[in-house]
């Protein structure tokens, strides 16, 4: 992924800032640091990159989502629709803020469509957590409209989709409150880290709690101040925050140069005889991070995985055999294997994870191959790339040149 193609001198010099203050601390110690705040600054930064009135940082992608979810009044007992392709760090917050997980089918988007949602939608559904998959973005147009037709409470991880957008809207800026990850894989890293993003001022304010201990940060002594809610620490260090916030200025450039380069792999590809693209539903929105071609089944996508390792193609997911991004693997959730009891446990799970519904999820996943696509690459060696595809594909196939 680009992020982490492009550490240099002005990553460096935010760490240094900070290092030399010696405050790795995001809150208070106002003498001492010099009017140095990185945390600060990168929310800023973020904000202004996808144009949402708040954004708050936190210690990773995955409590940005429990943030986000928290933040919307997601909690115990709540039926949550959510995708069975996703980082399973999605369905855990879910799980984590006591909420009960109700898997949805998807479509060629990669993500849950309106179709899948409706199915499952029930009298207890009380939010969606969507997830925009692989740098795309999912059909929002028709998803919004069951979003409003059923009052329900929409919250975005667009973990793998920063920068993306539909219409004109940054994914996570749709819903009451959505989240993006900033882990050492994504379009722009912090090593570790996260950003909850929001328009509703309310849910920004509990987000801002509920992530350090229910501390409402007003006033200069930490130790006096008001706690509005219970919380935990989900704190970002200055120190990560101030590599997030370079990251994030070079956002734009990396999507140009993403663009770039998926364009020219899909035109070569394109004319392959059985290869096929998932459906972006807004081309002009997209991040990019991902070239996601469809095979024409789930044995011919097999084949095709094979005779890449074989050749030594490198730089792709297979995600159907995939250990944490689609349910056919997750066992412990299907099997409730907890290191202690859940809220779900106590409740009951809505559905039996055993045996799911998703059709589509399983014949979509099953056709899939994922290649992370990389800013710094030259055209000839996009070029070599599609070439290498085009030969382990047409030789998988045994369809001639």
């Amino acid at each position: 992924m680009p992020g982490m193609e492009f550490f240099g001198a002005a990553e460096r010099a935010e760490i240094n800032d900070v290092l030399e203050t010696g405050i790795l601390f995001r809150y208070n110690h106002e003498a001492q640091r010099n009017n140095i705040y990185k945390a600060r600054e990168f929310e800023a930064e973020v904000a202004k990159l996808v144009g949402a009135n708040f954004a708050h940082a936190v210690s990773s992608g995955s409590t940005a989502v429990l943030c986000a979810l928290a933040a919307a009044g997601i909690g115990a007992g709540d039926e949550v629709i959510v995708p069975p392709f996703t980082y399973i760090a999605t369905v855990e917050a879910v799980l984590m803020v006591g909420a009960l997980p109700v898997f949805a089918d998807i479509d060629e988007t990669l993500c849950i469509s309106a179709d899948g949602i409706r199915k499952a939608i029930t009298p207890k559904t009380k939010a969606i957590a969507l997830v925009h998959m692989c740098g795309q973005m999912a059909d929002m147009d028709a998803i919004m409209a069951v979003v409003n037709e059923h009052n329900l409470v929409l919250v975005e991880d667009a973990g793998q989709a920063m920068g993306a957008s539909y219409k004109g809207v940054s994914t996570g800026l749709w819903g009451k409150t959505g989240a993006y990850s900033f882990d050492f894989f994504k379009i722009a890293t912090a090593g570790e880290g996260g950003i909850m993003v929001t328009n509703d001022e309310v849910a920004y304010k509990h987000a801002d709690s509920y992530s350090d201990h229910g501390h409402d940060h007003i006033g200069s002594n930490r130790g006096m101040e008001q706690h509005p809610v219970l919380g935990f620490n989900y704190r970002i260090s200055e120190l990560h925050a101030a590599v997030g916030l370079v990251q994030t200025r070079r956002v734009p450039e990396i999507i140009k140069s993403n663009n770039a380069h998926k364009t020219q792999l899909m035109d070569a590809l394109g004319q392959v005889p059985g290869v096929g693209f998932a459906r972006i539903p807004d081309v002009d929105g997209d991040s990019a991070t991902f070239l996601n071609l469809l095979m024409p089944d789930t044995e011919t996508a097999q084949r095709v995985v094979a005779e890449m390792n074989a050749a030594g193609v490198g730089g792709f997911n297979y995600w159907f055999t995939n250990m944490y991004h689609f349910i056919n693997q997750w066992d412990h959730i299907k099997q409730m294997r907890t290191a202690a009891p859940l809220a779900i446990e106590k409740f009951g799970a809505p559905q039996d994870y055993n045996n799911l519904d998703i059709p589509n999820a399983q014949a979509t996943i099953g056709r899939l191959i994922s290649f992370g696509i990389r800013a710094s690459w030259t055209s000839e060696e996009v070029a070599a790339l599609a070439t290498n595809i085009e030969a382990a594909i047409r030789k998988a196939t045994l369809v001639e040149a």
